[in-house]
Order: C-alpha cells, then sequence, then structure tokens
C-alpha cells in the first residue's frame, strides 16, 4: 500500500498543482472536496493533509471549514492560502479584511527555523534573513496566531505570512507554494510530505505497470473489453496498459470522425494494430459526425454532438462484435483514458463550491447508455505520469510527448460551422506548422521547439481576406498559428518563436495550402486567454 495524502479542496482553481507537486516527489496524493465526513477521512487514512485555497473569505462563508477529523487525526496539515485562513480560525486565531490585497510575485522573510522551511530559502538580505520568492493571491489575512503558534513567514503588508504549530505539525502558508512562480515551491513539498510526514517515496510509473496490471486483471477477469482508441496520448496509453494486462480480450474501437490531423489514422493503425498486435477496429465515421454538425457553430454544442455521437457508434460496435461472435459473450467493459484532471475537474463539492470550467465527453454518461461496465486504468494519473508510464510500457516517446489534441479535435480548431473542406485546408497547415517546429532547433539549448513548446496548433477562422499571388487577386481564407509554453497548462505564455521560422511556416501555407491566403501568429497568454480558442 502506498503512503497517502489528502489535499481536501475549497474551490480553488489550482488545487490540482498541489496534487502535482506532491506526486512530483513520489508520494501517492487524492484530491477531495473539503466537506468530506470524518468517517471518509479516517477511512482515507492520511500520513498528512493539505488544505487548498479559495475564492471565498472565513468570515464570509462558514461551510467551508476543514472538517474535525482533520484536526483529530494526529497527522501533518499544511493550509495553503484559504487553508492558513481556515486553520486559524478553526483553532482559535483570527483573519480580517486587508486594505492591501497581494497579487503576484512577493518576497516573504522566513523566521523561526521551522523545520518546513530549515535551509530552504532564493536569498538572504544583508542582515542575514533568509528569503523567498513567491507568488501572493489573497484579499484577507490572519491578523491572530492560533493558541500553540509561532510566526514562520512574513512580507512588509502581510506580518503572518505563514505561521506554524511543530508541536502538531501543523503548517500554513498566506502564499501558493504550488504555482511555479514560488521558486522553492517543489523543496517546500518535499520537505513537508517526505520529511515532516515521513511519506515513503514509492509513488513511481515504472512500478505501477505490476500494480495496474494486476488491479485490471482482476476488475475485468475473463471478460472482454471495448475501448476508444482516438490516437491521443490518454487513450493509447490506456490501450496499450489494458492489452499487456489481458491481450485479446481487449478491442479497441478506433473512430475516424474526420477532424483527426493529417494521416493520423494510418498511424494510429501502423503503432497498435501492427506493432503491438493488438484487436483494433478502424470506424469511418467522417459523414456521420460532419453531417451532424452542419450549421452548428457553439463550441459547447459541438463537443456535446461529438461526444453523443461517440456514444452511438460504440454502441453500433459494441453490438456487431456481439452478433458476429467475436469474444464469449461480447464486450462487457467499456474502457476510457480518463485521467484524474477530468475527473477532478467534472467534479464539486456538495456544497457547489468548485466551478466546473468545462464538460468532458469521457467523464459518466458513457456506461449507463451503454449497458457497460467501466474501466478506467489511468484515472489516478496527471498528464506527466500517463506520459512516463507510455514510456515504461514501451510506446514510441515521439507519440507519447506529442502536444495535447482535444477530445472533439479540429472540430474546436476550426471556429463555428464545421466543414469537410475547413477540416481538409487546416489539416494541412497544422501539418506544415508541426513539421517546422519539429524540424527546427534552438541554438541556445539545441532542442527543437516542438519540444520547446507545451501545445502547438493552427486555428482555422471562417474569414476570408484579399490577397495578391503572381498577378491575380485572392480571396481566402486565414489560419492563425498557436504555440504555448507552461509547465501545468493552467497558466501559460505564448512562445515567442524566431521570426524566421514563423517566416518560414507562413511562406510554405501560403503557397502549399491553396484556399489559405493569410496566416497571423496568436500572441496571447493564459489568462486573460485560453490556450485553445474554443
Amino acid at each position: 500500500m502506498h503512503d497517502k495524502v489528502l489535499i481536501l479542496d475549497f474551490g480553488s482553481q489550482v488545487t490540482q498543482l498541489i496534487a502535482r507537486r506532491v506526486r512530483e516527489a513520489q508520494v501517492y496524493c487524492e484530491i477531495h472536496p473539503n466537506d468530506v465526513s470524518d468517517d471518509f477521512i479516517r477511512a482515507f487514512a492520511p500520513k498528512a493533509i493539505i488544505l487548498s485555497g479559495s475564492h471565498a473569505s472565513t468570515y464570509e462563508d462558514h461551510e467551508l471549514r476543514a472538517p474535525q477529523a482533520v484536526w483529530d487525526l494526529g497527522v501533518p496539515v499544511l493550509g495553503i492560502c484559504y487553508g492558513m485562513q481556515t486553520m486559524a480560525v478553526q483553532l482559535g486565531g483570527k483573519v480580517e479584511w486587508s486594505d492591501h490585497r497581494e497579487f503576484g510575485y512577493a518576497e516573504v522573510r522566513a523566521h523561526g527555523h521551522t523545520k518546513l522551511l530549515d535551509g530552504i530559502q532564493d536569498f538572504s538580505t544583508p542582515d542575514g534573513h533568509g528569503m523567498l520568492k513567491v507568488w501572493m493571491s489573497h484579499g484577507d489575512k490572519v491578523t491572530a496566531l492560533p493558541p500553540g503558534f509561532q510566526l514562520m513567514a512574513s512580507t512588509p503588508s502581510c506580518p503572518i505570512a505563514g505561521m506554524a504549530n511543530e508541536e502538531k505539525g501543523y503548517y500554513a502558508f498566506q502564499f501558493h507554494p504550488e504555482v511555479t512562480h514560488t521558486v522553492q515551491g517543489a523543496a517546500v513539498f518535499n520537505r513537508f510530505v517526505r520529511e515532516i510526514a515521513g511519506c515513503k517515496g514509492d509513488w513511481i510509473m515504472g512500478d505501477y505497470i505490476a500494480e495496474a496490471v494486476t488491479k485490471i486483471r482482476e476488475q475485468v477477469g475473463d471478460e472482454e473489453v471495448i475501448l476508444g482508441l482516438s490516437g491521443g496520448v490518454d487513450s493509447s496509453v490506456a490501450a496499450a496498459l489494458i492489452h499487456r494486462a489481458i491481450g485479446d480480450q481487449l478491442t479497441c474501437v478506433f473512430v475516424d470522425h474526420g477532424l483527426l490531423r493529417l494521416n493520423e489514422g494510418d498511424m494510429v493503425m501502423e503503432m497498435f494494430a501492427g506493432k503491438l498486435q493488438a484487436k483494433v477496429i478502424r470506424v469511418d465515421a467522417s459523414e456521420l459526425f460532419l453531417g451532424q454538425l452542419a450549421g452548428v457553430t457553439d463550441p459547447e454544442r459541438k463537443r456535446k454532438i461529438i461526444g453523443g455521437l461517440f456514444v452511438d457508434v460504440f454502441k453500433a460496435e459494441a453490438e456487431k462484435l456481439k452478433a458476429n461472435g467475436q469474444g464469449n459473450k461480447g464486450a462487457t467493459f467499456l474502457a476510457q483514458g480518463t485521467i484524474y484532471p477530468d475527473v477532478v475537474e467534472s467534479g464539486g463539492t456538495k456544497t457547489k463550491k468548485a466551478t466546473t470550467i468545462k464538460s468532458h465527453h469521457n467523464v459518466g454518461g458513457l456506461p449507463e447508455q451503454l449497458g457497460l461496465k467501466l474501466l478506467e486504468p489511468l484515472r489516478e494519473l496527471f498528464k506527466d505520469e500517463v506520459r512516463e508510464l507510455g514510456v515504461a510500457l514501451g510506446l514510441p516517446p515521439e507519440m507519447v510527448y506529442r502536444h495535447p489534441f482535444p477530445g472533439p479535435g479540429l472540430g474546436v480548431r476550426i471556429l463555428g460551422e464545421v466543414k469537410q473542406s475547413y477540416a481538409d485546408l487546416l489539416r494541412r497547415a497544422d501539418a506544415i506548422f508541426i513539421e517546422e517546429l519539429r524540424n527546427t532547433r534552438d541554438e541556445a539549448t539545441g532542442k527543437s521547439w516542438y519540444e520547446l513548446t507545451s501545445q502547438a496548433f493552427a486555428v482555422f477562422l471562417p474569414v476570408k481576406s484579399v490577397g495578391v499571388m503572381g498577378d491575380g487577386r485572392t480571396y481566402d481564407y486565414v489560419v492563425a498559428l498557436r504555440a504555448v509554453q507552461t509547465s501545468d497548462f493552467m497558466t501559460a505564455d505564448w512562445a515567442e518563436l524566431p521570426y524566421s521560422l514563423l517566416k518560414r511556416c507562413s511562406g510554405r501555407i501560403i503557397n502549399e495550402v491553396r484556399g489559405i491566403n493569410r496566416v497571423t501568429y496568436d500572441v496571447s497568454s493564459k489568462p486573460p486567454a485560453t490556450i485553445e480558442w474554443e
């Protein structure tokens, strides 16, 4: 059994980053709503508990409190931002509204040589005080320490920026150690979970394979599994893992909805049917999908249509497998590449304090409609862990480390109505952009610009602009190129690609893709923009 850390979510949009930092310390953790029961917490048996931030104020919302079991369990507790404020209020301290809010970079002075911060600093002042470069985001502040607590950190505008009760193992920060802007954040989490809480560092993907294979075999037994193979990282790794566990009991259904990248269908078949020798049924459903999408412009409607059609195609294929006598009794399990962020983002607390950002087509609903049991072998893993697992399973790194691709495919990279002609133009433009990114290396690092960007793609804009080619006038479509750099996909900066690279991309797209005469580059960061356009 792995040692476990429990993260209680009070509705912060960056709670997942806390979990990723803990996992990076090779310790298993889970995120659960702040309003879980005391019995749940005791049964979970965490070695440590972390309280997340929130948009709320402790004096406004009395539902947002940590359950009493947090304080009764006798394990170390780390409070972050709102987590610090509710710790203070619940244990006898005081929180007040501040007339000096802090959002952004700050330098925090460490006090008291606590175990959590001992030896961790970014620089020291001429007086010898240890300083941390951190990220603040708060409007309220703790104004009185609870009994038994000592000051652990401060800033000029936030005199109590950190507090600790070392006898009980309680620590709290007003700043956010989970975001990359807090330089020593990883060191702080490593110190808390590995040294203070004493968790074993045994959450390692290479070792996880045997554990996952055993769980799949126990769950499936001698029954049959059907899996929707999209060609994306998540479904590909899920397919490889399940195939490792049960071999021919798995049948992959690869649905070509007409919105894939250039030559993607052939590459998927070559990898899975060819190299892995898995059973793969390829279904060309492009006419069905494009027909249903005709005239639809709203992105959320497009997502729901594509998700719904996947269910219809799976139903039809599952029935065919049964009628044709493949397998003992046809598929009884539906396997999905659901990963942990999907599970977290699609949920919320009982008090509905967490915010759902967008719908996920691969969470909930499908098994009931299909009459199948659900198999989700990746639902505990973050994307970076899925990639590590894929390499450990023998999938080629160029497949596993491909940039993320949305479930609805090019359906949400074609703005407005989706048409076959638009998809064909976008496919070719996107392929040129990716090819140039792969073939162009940065002189300073020696890495390709594909490696240096976290996500890059082309977007089709349903507008036309005037152009000139040769002696003639053109009136053709526009594509936007988008490339971002990020460590967590919660925030992202647009990639400062070399002008020479952008010039080559633009020249090739306009010359090679008849129907496009203008190329733009998106220089918006997240926030305020999102990474995808829809």
